[in-house]
């Protein structure tokens, strides 16, 4: 089976705690937003402490078209993913040159050439390396990532996969929109970079065993989550019943899943699911039947860094191989929910 070797994090330098977004957010919508007061709660109930950004405070006060956005989502993207990249590359032991396929996955920002192709000058990958940019997942994204890495690496079994994940969700701020949508996300997004290193059956590596994925695609439910593009940038759309589908349906999607593979959610030692927000987590523990000790990982990431996007659920899998390492044995399952509306899980042979 393909191997999730190792993972690395990046974060931009700007630092700020949720009092401050909170006191932020209090400040830009101020008496423009019908019943701000009543909302603010949002930041404190969010389970989140700290998170980071690519732009100062003062970037976000002022608004910013879409080729203002674009530029600097270059930028800041392709530093931020090189670190990730150049951390997880040195805890796998390798050189730039070793990478066969690189995989890029991002909802955040726009730019062509994507910024994998950035990555090879910047990292000095070799020019025959493959590349494939992954737009459009949102949350979803760093578990299709994983998934799609892995069969990569199945396909070619002697091959190293690089997995690079990059959201500047604050890019997507908008002072002037003044729906309860951009308020949640205000209280919930933040930037990060993660990259992984897979590698196939033929290399000889440590790493957690990927032994099985699956989508998951619900029909008609096109307006649950993503983005409305204007002119001014990426408009966030969320709708409240993202924590009711995780409680009808979790149970299902991922008992299957897991019955697929002769596995039972008993038998999962290590809980790996993007932390969509302080609710979404409270409802996969309803809907699996898990103590709050399970979410640790999940609820840990999001304190500290909040909802990334689809870089988050690679920081929960980073957080867990820092704490346990590889080769306990037993089984873990990463999952995320993304727009489309759609889950994307994967096995992990722990």
């Amino acid at each position: 089976m393909p191997k999730l070797q190792t993972i690395a994090t990046a974060v931009p330098a700007t630092k700020v705690d949720q009092t401050y977004a909170r006191d932020f957010a209090r400040e830009i919508f101020g008496g423009r937003f019908k019943g701000i007061e009543r909302l603010l709660p949002l930041f404190t109930n969010a389970g989140i402490e700290t998170r980071y950004f690519v732009g100062e405070p003062s970037w976000y006060r002022e608004p910013h078209d879409m080729a203002e956005r674009s530029a600097l989502y270059v930028t800041a993207a392709t530093e931020l993913s090189a670190r990730a990249a150049r951390g997880a590359l040195e805890r796998a032991g390798l050189e730039p040159v070793d990478i066969d396929t690189i995989l890029y996955v991002n909802t955040t920002g726009l730019a062509t050439p994507s910024i994998d192709a950035r990555l090879v000058n910047v990292l000095g990958l070799r020019h025959d390396i493959r590349r494939l940019p992954l737009w459009g997942l949102g949350c979803a994204g760093g578990a299709a990532g994983l998934a799609h890495a892995a069969q990569l690496a199945k396909a070619d079994p002697r091959s190293r996969v690089l997995l690079v994940s990059t959201e500047l969700c604050g890019l997507t701020f908008m002072p002037d929109d003044l729906s309860k949508s951009n308020l949640v996300a205000t209280a919930l997004f933040a930037d990060g970079s993660a990259a992984a290193v897979i590698t196939g059956d033929e290399v000889d590596a440590p790493g957690l065993e990927i032994l099985d994925s699956q989508s998951r695609f619900y029909p008609d439910s096109e307006n649950v989550m993503g983005w409305t593009v204007l002119q001014q940038g990426l408009q966030v759309v969320f709708q409240r019943r993202i924590p009711d589908i995780v409680k009808e349906s979790a149970a299902e999607d991922l008992g299957g899943f897991l019955a697929r593979n002769g596995l039972s959610l008993g038998d999962i030692g290590a809980f790996l699911l993007h932390p969509g927000g302080a609710k979404v987590i409270e409802a996969y523990e309803d809907a699996l039947g898990l103590d709050a000790q399970a979410m640790d990982w999940t609820r840990g990431v999001l304190r500290d860094f909040g909802n990334m996007s689809s870089t988050t659920v690679l920081f929960v899998i980073e957080r867990y191989l820092t704490e346990r390492g590889t080769g306990n044995g037993g089984h873990g399952l990463v999952s995320a929910l993304g727009p489309g509306f759609c889950s994307e899980s994967v096995l992990l042979g722990l």
